[in-house]
């Protein structure tokens, strides 16, 4: 249906029917304009988003991405009118996520262009610290007072209802807007209309600091499954309330970053295609160099078992078998203690519980491993496929007993450097992938040989 839509609409514009593309538009809803605006060129993106009425509009930028909406700033800057409109039409939460993203010129030249009470609004909430619920939070919100009926209440939602950002819960605060409890709007809806609003508060609330760091927001707003949640200050005065489509788009950007993160580079200020060559450069340069010159120690630690190689010329051949096997299981066990931490499964006093199920992970997972390695050696050699010598099972015990050792190193490590980079205080994703890998190649290497040494000494070393 959406495809149809789409062909339709790039038909009119291709053919300049402006007007009916402006009355096509009351057939759709924002999500679907936002999705037809990211088919179209940067100019047409501008043409199309002028024609949209000032609700719709407003509707349709909040669905749009950070790219798109920068290319729609630049086409209506020309227009003062419709920027200004746009821009004092923005939920302020909304209108502050877009302007902390943009340079600090553009954002003080669009501020000019705000009404002098959204100019106030966003200048308080782009004070908060970056990163900070205070930068997620609208002041569009209703609150009512403890002593009043529910007839009160009920009028005074109906008064100043309209403008805000969800009307599913009703903030309780006192005279001086200290948070006293939060009511659902079934709740008021049911209760007698003579009956006082302090009837209805049980003082079991939840609510939001707003200092504290975005992430916070992600982890309550999971554990209670909530739309909304008031913000306050460290007094528990009501500031605002942040709503779940905010914390949304928060818990997609620490993912993507812990994404970029996980796969050895640092995360990116920009989507890819915003991204310039030099800061793409730059960000992954870093960890390149750091993994390059762990991996010279793989060379290192190879030419210091030269003499070993050079007598069992066969122990070459599972070198790249024995340092993907310890990578790998490394990389994994990673990868599961990054995600749990990150979604709250683990925190760090559960250090001791992994260690004991990683080391018994780690033992069950390289003992199928050396099982396999040993079986491919004993097949190879009984086909004649490859002729392993007259010591053939040594080199398969060897080769079995370094995959149980350094499979349990792997996880090992993979388990317990995401912890260790959180006990200093730093992100357990920068635990990356390629870094868990490059540390257990070499390492891995120092196992195989010195057991290759213990099984083959006296015979072919």
């Amino acid at each position: 249906m959406m495809n149809e839509i789409k062909i339709r609409f790039q038909q009119l514009i291709e053919d300049k029917d402006w007007k009916t593309v402006k009355k096509e538009f009351n057939n759709l809803e924002s999500v679907q304009i936002a999705e037809l605006i990211a088919e179209l060129s940067k100019s047409e993106r501008t043409i199309i988003f002028r024609l949209l009425p000032r609700e719709l509009a407003k509707e349709t930028f909040k669905h749009l991405s950070h790219d798109e909406k920068e290319d729609i700033i630049e086409g209506l800057i020309a227009n003062v009118n419709k920027l200004t409109n746009l821009l004092n039409d923005l939920d302020p939460d909304d209108r502050t996520a877009f302007f902390e993203e943009l340079p600090g010129p553009v954002s003080q030249r669009l501020m000019q262009t705000l009404s002098e009470e959204e100019k106030e609004i966003t200048i308080k909430l782009l004070g908060y610290p970056k990163d900070s619920i205070g930068r997620l939070m609208t002041p569009e919100y209703v609150a009512i007072r403890p002593y009043y009926t529910i007839e009160q209440a009920l009028d005074h939602i109906r008064r100043f209802g309209r403008d805000s950002e969800t009307l599913n819960v009703v903030y309780i605060v006192d005279d001086n807007w200290k948070l006293i409890d939060d009511i659902r709007i079934k709740e008021i809806i049911l209760a007698s209309p003579e009956q006082k609003v302090a009837e209805l508060i049980d003082n079991r609330f939840v609510s939001l600091n707003a200092f504290d760091d975005q992430e916070v927001a992600v982890k309550i707003f999971s554990d209670h499954d909530r739309v909304a949640l008031p913000v306050t200050d460290t007094d528990g005065t009501l500031l605002g309330i942040v709503t779940i489509d905010d914390v949304m788009d928060v818990a997609e950007e620490e993912s993507t970053e812990d994404f970029q993160k996980f796969g050895g580079t640092e995360g990116l200020d920009l989507s890819y295609t915003k991204t310039s060559l030099p800061d793409m450069v730059k960000k992954r340069a870093g960890w390149l160099i750091v993994l390059f010159l762990g991996e010279m120690l793989t060379a290192s630690a190879m030419g210091h078992f030269d003499e070993e190689i050079e007598k069992a010329v066969v122990l070459a051949l599972f070198v790249p078998l024995i340092i993907s096997s310890g990578g790998n299981s490394g990389s994994q066990a990673a990868s599961l203690i990054i995600r749990a931490l990150a979604l709250g499964e683990l925190k760090l006093k559960s250090w001791w519980y992994v260690m004991r199920k990683e080391i018994f992970s780690g033992l069950l997972l390289g003992s199928i491993l050396g099982i396999i390695g040993f079986t491919r050696i004993f097949i190879w050699q009984e086909v004649g496929l490859y002729d392993y010598g007259e010591y053939w099972i040594w080199v398969g015990l060897s080769v079995s007993v370094s995959l149980l050792f350094i499979v349990l190193w792997g996880t090992f490590a993979g388990s317990m450097i995401p912890f260790l980079l959180k006990k200093l205080g730093l992100d357990p994703a920068t635990a990356s992938a390629p870094f868990v890998a490059t540390l257990v190649d070499v390492t891995g290497l120092i196992i195989y040989f010195s057991v290759a040494a213990l099984f083959l000494s006296g015979k072919l070393l």
